[in-house]
């Protein structure tokens, strides 16, 4: 089956603005995503990662991409489709919250190439 990750952007302010019961059934959502296998997590700061041709290796703290919006979360799941996997975030807390979640089907994952059987979302 196809995998997505998925990317929630979302502001504490959008959050807070959203009715309690919202943001109720968006983690109970979540739960429920957990719960058939997705992997779900909130994200920390950042710490960028660079080692240019192999030179040597630098961090600098913070995101690398610039949004509207700050990151708030990740997930990796399954889905049968591009529409099944949009149909299974448009529930979460930065879907609702007014944040947005970005779909993106990844095209091979290390597991699906050493299997031998690579897919294309």
């Amino acid at each position: 089956m196809p995998t997505f990750l998925t990317i929630g952007y979302g502001s504490r302010e959008g959050y807070e603005a959203t009715e309690p019961a919202v943001r109720d059934k968006a983690h109970a959502h979540d739960a429920w995503l957990a719960s058939t296998g997705a992997v779900i997590g909130a994200v920390g700061t950042p710490t960028q990662v660079r080692n240019t041709e192999g030179a040597g290796v630098s961090t600098a703290k913070g995101a690398y991409l610039r949004a509207d919006l700050p990151v708030a979360g990740f997930a990796l799941l399954e889905a049968a489709t591009l529409e099944d996997a949009v149909a299974r975030v448009a529930g979460t807390p930065c879907a609702v919250a007014h944040g947005v979640v970005e779909v993106w089907p990844l095209r091979n994952t290390l597991e699906q190439s050493e299997s031998g059987t690579p897919t294309t979302a």
